[in-house]
């Protein structure tokens, strides 16, 4: 089979010109396509590239594997939620998928550190829910009752029972500050505000450094992943941009957009085993392509590359199918979608999905939980979004503990700024930009604290005020990254720090 007719097979069309760059996509990776038998590809088609497309060494490919239809959060069947996008072939300085390839074969996921940034977007209500003000009058105190937990003598909101019950395993810190009053993750991802420092591109979050500085634990597995999918007020879904670090250190996202889209319709995973049969198929047209000269420059590992996509290990730890049915129990699934309006989903299988990532080699995952902006009804919400995040958080905390990674894994639960303590007439609470809180976990803290508390009325940090770059700072310090003495280079050449809070919470490390 030459390679006209086996671009006809996958669909290919004639351009304008007379070429058929469908062809010419598929011969740049034919040599890695190689987990789809050749009966498969009998009803499987090769979406043509866009107009722009190029060979390239730094193209980006994104491929979309097509399984049974199995809604998730936000709408997103499964189909769409096995997309694989944002690899570059041959990226320079980044992680691309011919890495991955000269990896095969040897890769052991190692003990190493990471972090799972769960993101509150909207504005959590600090006063409902790790610190209730038993003492602040009626039009304050709001309608939650405190609750004991584990650890003597703490005491958190109602709606987070299970949290309670296992208090020695979280840090709640209740008088975070330096929050600016902007309805974004940009600071919680990287301890920055999102104006600071825009003349050079803007500060790199979390999962960028780790990338930048400490690279993927296997190569066949993005060091930073973001799960949040796109909101309709997108700045809640941000995955954690790469700032002045550039593209090459910018987060894998499963749902993304490529420069390019690469979709193999009618293609079940089920049927995505075989490596053998198409290889032999493809052995005319990889010799045609030799003969030809198109693959020169491209080691055996780019014209691999195209293959990895359709490995197992990348796309197992994002399907959450795949797990142990007792273990989803445990952390439900967030349903029903309740308050959500422009933000993301009540979505426990992202917390799972987190784990399993981090487990498979994952250093950073970021996600979006909910939508806590409430402006009305504020009660009703924490009820139905914290008794969500109740029962997702701790099942998460106590799976790690029970496959040893807690001591090795941050958990960091947190929104942009808290809310008003005086209650609205709609029953809601305001933004809050002067105090938030935040829930710690794992990354071998010495937890069952709560640290820091605020005034009467819940108005402002009264004792140990904490900066959300300390917070940060703890982060780094728990990824082994050291937070008072690394530096990175801007495009100006200058050394910059990490962040400018650079000690690490003592009462945790």
């Amino acid at each position: 089979m030459g390679a006209e007719a086996f671009c006809k097979i996958l669909g290919g069309q004639n351009h304008k010109d007379g070429s058929c760059l469908c062809r010419t996509r598929f011969v740049a990776v034919a040599t890695g396509f190689h987990q789809l038998t050749a009966a498969d590809m009998t009803d499987t088609v090769l979406s043509p590239p866009t107009a722009n497309s190029r060979l390239f060494p730094n193209e980006a490919i994104m491929l979309t594997l097509f399984g049974r239809r199995q809604k998730y959060c936000d709408g997103v069947n499964r189909r769409s939620f096995l997309k694989i996008g944002g690899f570059s072939l041959g990226a320079v300085g980044g992680f691309g998928l011919a890495d991955v390839m000269r990896a095969n074969g040897s890769e052991t996921t190692n003990r190493h550190k990471a972090v799972i940034n769960v993101f509150l977007g909207g504005g959590p209500p600090h006063q409902d829910m790790w610190e209730i003000k038993t003492d602040a009058p009626k039009e304050i105190r709001g309608e939650f009752e405190p609750i004991n937990t584990k650890v003597p003598g703490i005491q958190i909101g109602e709606a987070f029972p299970r949290i309670a019950a296992a208090f020695d395993k979280f840090v709640a810190v209740r008088a975070v500050v330096g929050c600016v009053d902007n309805h974004d993750g940009y600071q919680c991802l990287s301890g920055w505000n999102r104006n600071q420092d825009r003349s050079i591109g803007g500060r790199p979050s979390i999962g960028a450094v780790v990338t930048k500085l400490q690279g993927p634990v296997i190569r066949s597995m993005p060091p930073f992943v973001a799960l949040a999918a796109k909101t309709q007020h997108v700045p809640w879904s941000e995955p954690g941009g790469p700032g002045f670090l550039g593209a090459t250190c910018q987060s894998f996202k499963p749902d993304g957009q490529g420069m390019a889209d690469l979709t193999l319709n009618g293609v079940t995973l089920d049927r995505l085993q075989d490596r053998k049969s198409l290889l032999g198929g493809l052995d005319l047209l990889k010799r045609e392509a030799d003969a030809s000269g198109m693959l020169r420059g491209l080691d055996a590992f780019n014209q691999a590359a195209f293959g990895v996509l359709t490995s197992s290990k990348l796309a197992d730890a994002l399907d959450v199918s795949k797990e142990d049915p007792l273990v989803r129990a445990k952390y439900g699934d967030g349903k029903p979608y309740q308050f959500q309006y422009d933000g993301a989903p009540t979505c426990n299988d992202h917390l799972l999905m987190a784990r399993r990532l981090v487990e498979a080699g994952v250093r950073c995952v970021t996600l979006t939980f909910g939508r806590w902006d409430s402006h009305g009804q504020n009660f009703q919400l924490v009820r139905d979004h914290g008794g969500k995040l109740d029962q997702a958080v701790t099942a998460l905390v106590q799976d790690l503990e029970e496959r040893g990674m807690l001591d090795d894994v941050t958990v960091v639960v947190w929104g942009e700024f808290g809310r008003t303590p005086r209650i609205n007439p709609g029953a809601g609470r305001d933004h809050w930009p002067q105090v938030s809180c935040a829930l710690l976990a794992g990354g071998g803290m010495r937890t069952g604290q709560a640290i820091g508390c605020t005034n009467r009325l819940g108005e402002v940090a009264k004792d140990r005020p904490t900066h959300m770059q300390e917070i940060i700072a703890t982060i780094y310090h728990n990824l082994g990254i050291d937070p008072r003495s690394t530096t990175l280079i801007d495009p100006t050449g200058r050394p910059q720090y990490l962040v400018e809070q650079r000690e690490p919470m003592r009462e945790l490390v």
